[in-house]
């Protein structure tokens, strides 16, 4: 059964990829300081699931903490093992997203085409990730949603930021996943403090003027 992407004052996902497990909980500790609500570390970073592990110890109730870049069914349960309950994955595969709702996990499946998207929310995917969003853009977004279902979550990832919320906004864009705007292996916790602040007041007025 799917899990619904739950409710969030700002359904803001930072990607950490490349964090190492020796900084992984000042790096998180900051980010849900900050105010975000959802954080994402992805499989190819150097042994993630120690650091999805602390950060879920870490992480209070209402912020979610999981695994990107998950390609198997394998994945998913190491994941839920240590404590994640946020799947997201580059591409829609049926089995991976079957295993993650087993678990109960949010799961947002990465897409591009009309088909892959159908494909994903067919499926019970909790939200759907346009990815690259940079190359379709608020427009191609917005042209692929008018044909999904009424009220899926639609999340843009790749090449959004701080600078450009307001347009993606505008083309029903209700989530998005923040990764070298926000972390670069090699940034301090202040850093990524600093980051973090920039992109949470940028994001509070893109929607207030929209």
């Amino acid at each position: 059964m799917s899990v619904p992407f739950p409710p969030m004052k700002r359904p803001l996902v930072a990607i950490l990829r490349g964090v190492k497990p020796e900084e992984s909980e000042a790096i998180v500790g900051v980010l849900i300081e900050a105010g975000m609500t959802a954080i994402e570390i992805p499989l190819n970073s150097p042994d993630p699931f120690r650091s999805i592990g602390l950060a879920a110890k870490l992480a209070p109730s209402g912020v979610l903490i999981g695994a990107g870049t998950v390609l198997s069914a394998a994945d998913v349960d190491r994941l839920n093992d240590v404590g994640g309950m946020l799947m997201v994955s580059p591409n829609v595969d049926t089995d991976v997203l079957a295993r993650a709702h087993q678990h109960g996990m949010v799961t947002l499946p990465g897409v591009f085409s009309p088909t892959e998207a159908l494909l994903a929310a067919r499926s019970g995917a909790s939200g759907l990730k346009f990815f690259p969003a940079s190359v379709l853009g608020a427009s191609g977004i917005a042209a692929i949603r008018a044909v999904l279902p009424a009220g899926v979550m639609i999340a843009a990832v790749g090449g959004v930021s701080d600078q450009n919320f307001a347009e993606y906004i505008k083309g029903g864009v209700s989530a998005f996943g923040l990764g070298s705007s926000l972390y670069k292996p090699g940034m301090s916790a202040t850093d990524v403090a600093t980051r973090a602040k920039v992109t949470i007041d940028a994001y509070d007025l893109a929607v207030q003027s929209g």
